[in-house]
């Protein structure tokens, strides 16, 4: 019976080692298992890491991209407006110039006769609304106006039963225009 007891007891131990041999095998497996999980989530977080990187670079790119070229308009713009500015006076004076060359030489002959001087400055002054109106500028403030406190500076007033409610009598001062924008208030004597 001894050997019956060791037979058993040999048979349980063998019994018990193949059980464990089996549940590490078991855990080994599901270790494995849950391993190749985890190295295959890895893999999945690190191509979705790459990808997000690959778009927060497409951005970073078009952020400097649009930083460069406001930078490089601004620039532009403030050249051109350098320019403009430039130009428009060198077209204003361009216009005048004429109209100085000859008040220069009307002064030279100032001398001579009063008539012939006179003559001479209506001449310049005549070449002078055409060439305003070359520029835009356009002159207003003419006796028969109404006076209009948006355009003109009434600087005197007349009572007169024979004109008009707020006439303009008399220009002291021609107003001019830009367009739009007053230039200068034409000064003015109005009645009533």
């Amino acid at each position: 019976m001894a050997e019956e007891k060791n037979m058993d007891k040999i048979d349980l131990e063998e019994t018990v080692a193949d059980n464990e041999a089996t549940s590490d095998s078991k855990e080994k497996k599901e270790k494995k298992s849950e391993i190749k999980k985890l190295k295959s989530e890895l893999e999945e977080a690190k191509k979705a890491l790459e990808a997000e990187r690959a778009k927060a670079e497409e951005i970073n790119d078009k952020y400097l991209r649009i930083a460069a070229e406001y930078d490089n308009f601004r620039k532009r713009t403030q050249t051109e407006r350098k320019n403009v500015y430039g130009e428009a006076v060198a077209d204003t004076l361009g216009g005048l110039l004429p109209i100085i060359d000859n008040l220069q030489y009307a002064a030279k002959y100032s001398a001579g006769d009063a008539e012939k001087v006179a003559e001479g400055l209506n001449l310049i002054l005549g070449k002078l609304p055409e060439t305003l109106e070359r520029m835009n500028i356009k002159a207003f403030g003419e006796p028969g106006e109404t006076f209009d406190p948006n355009l003109h500076n009434a600087i005197l007033h007349i009572d007169d039963e024979n004109l008009g409610e707020g006439e303009i009598v008399e220009v002291l001062q021609q107003g001019y225009m830009y367009g739009e924008r007053v230039l200068r208030y034409a000064m003015v004597k109005v009645a009533n």
